[in-house]
């Protein structure tokens, strides 16, 4: 996900996708601790992607 991308959606929006991330995240995390993820790097992409929803969305309400 690049930025530019994020940029260009409203807050609603970007919340809902946050909250997406953030459950999937979970699932990941409880997947990793039993043995089942595939790629443990996949944790730290959804990770970064929830940073950048949390830095666009502290963007836009500013403005």
């Amino acid at each position: 996900m690049k930025f530019a991308d994020i940029e260009n959606k409203n807050v609603k929006d970007l919340i809902k996708q946050k909250q997406e991330l953030v459950s999937q995240l979970f699932e990941m995390k409880m997947k990793n601790s039993l043995g089942q993820l595939t790629n443990p790097i996949q944790i730290r992409m959804v990770r970064k992607n929830i940073a950048q929803l949390n830095t666009a969305i502290v963007k836009k309400s500013v403005r």
